[in-house]
């Protein structure tokens, strides 16, 4: 009898323990630190505004000099963004603008709005509370607080977090070095003449592609002729150089299927069955090398949608690890279904399917596993149970593309 499929979630559990975060930091200027992974806490060396400052363009006075609308005070300084005003004279107003430090002796400001200018002086329409428009001291960072924690992955806006405390280089984790190559005499390139029985390796294009959207070092070692002991040297010169080496396809018992047996010649291998549907075949193993330690290998689906979604769920998560991150679960959301699954699959499906202009979600068509057309046509993925059908207008949970692929 075959061996039981694996639920998913116990397969990618199993392959995180697997996935010690790689070695080895470097401090790259923050202008250049986006997308990469955090090596260590980061911390503020100052208060974020460093003073009390205005939110708005207007006048800044003493609360105590505006007890009613219609008071009129002198004009006594002008304070531009970038400047320190002298302290205010009691009974006197400074025009100021937006980001500009409140003087001493000021405690709210007017926006301009509420103020008209009447020569030298201005009459404020309005009788403004202490703290008004004023944003504080540490308002948005303190001192000595962590601002980024190590394991964190450093969108556009963290790295401007960065920079907003004066930091000029931040310290990440390197790149995780990814190995890939496809056998098989019946692949042939984009460009190449198409002979008979041959088809081109788009899974090459897709694998190379998401390795390098997630931030990876890519080795590209192409298609590999269909025999052991180039297979086999594959798998040396990969493993050499990477911390992963990942195949797709030639993972069979058939006389042309080399992979397994070069990875058992190599190190050593587990073969898992996972009740997903696309997907069901998954190769783990550990390759080793000359110097001692050794590199992962994960083995996919030659099927383009089974390999491509199995990197989303499974793959996508471990390289993650990898690069040291803690989080690692893509969001999802409950969504509207606008579409009939009458017949489930006894295995956990990942249906693909689009938002439509209602805010539901439309299937395609067709969801065989060969069937690339549907992951460009589709926005993600709807995450169905086993043996659970589903009609229309029920809520499902969907994973985005846009969260996956990143």
């Amino acid at each position: 009898m075959p061996p039981p499929l694996r639920p998913l979630d116990e397969a990618l559990e199993d392959l995180l323990a697997r996935a010690e975060p790689v070695p080895g930091t470097e401090s790259l200027p923050t202008l250049e630190a986006a997308a990469r992974v955090l090596a260590a806490d980061l911390r503020s060396g100052i208060d974020v505004p460093s003073a009390d400052n205005t939110q708005m363009d207007g006048y800044v006075v003493r609360a105590a000099d505006v007890a009613a609308p219609g008071a009129r005070l002198p004009v006594s300084q002008r304070i531009p963004a970038g400047h320190v005003g002298q302290p205010l004279v009691p009974g006197t107003a400074a025009r100021i603008f937006t980001g500009a430090f409140i003087p001493p002796g000021a405690d709210a400001v007017i926006m301009q709005e509420q103020c008209e200018a009447d020569g030298e002086a201005v009459v404020i329409r309005h009788a403004p509370q202490p703290g008004e428009w004023v944003r504080r001291r540490g308002e948005d960072i303190l001192s000595g607080s962590v601002i980024l924690r190590a394991g964190d992955r450093l969108s556009p806006q963290a790295v401007g977090l960065a920079a907003s405390v004066g930091l000029a280089a931040i310290p990440v984790r390197r790149r995780v070095r990814v190995g890939c190559f496809f056998t098989g005499d019946e692949l042939v390139m984009p460009g190449e003449p198409l002979p008979p029985g041959a088809i081109y390796n788009s899974n090459r294009f897709v694998l190379v592609s998401l390795l390098r959207a997630l931030g990876c070092e890519v080795t590209d070692l192409g298609i590999v002729p269909d025999s052991l002991p180039a297979t086999r040297d594959a798998l040396r010169e990969a493993a050499a150089r990477c911390d992963l080496v990942i195949t797709s396809g030639g993972m069979s018992v058939g006389e042309e299927d080399h992979v397994r047996p070069a990875v058992l010649a190599e190190g050593e291998l587990h073969q898992w069955q996972i009740a997903i549907k696309p997907g069901k075949p998954l190769a783990y193993g550990r390759l080793r090398r000359a110097v001692g330690d050794h590199a992962h290998f994960i083995g996919l689906p030659g099927n383009p949608v089974s390999s491509f979604v199995t990197f989303l769920l499974l793959v996508r998560p471990f390289v993650l690890r990898l690069q040291g991150m803690s989080a690692v679960a893509a969001p999802s959301r409950a969504m509207r279904a606008d579409f009939d699954w009458p017949r489930p699959d006894r295995r956990r499906e990942f249906l693909r399917a689009r938002i439509n202009p209602q805010g539901g979600l439309d299937l395609f068509p067709n969801q065989s596993s060969a069937v690339l057309t549907s992951t460009v046509w589709g926005d993600g993925l709807v995450d169905t149970p086993a043996a659970c059908p589903i009609a229309r207008g029920d809520s499902v949970r969907f994973l985005a593309f846009a969260d996956l692929l990143s």
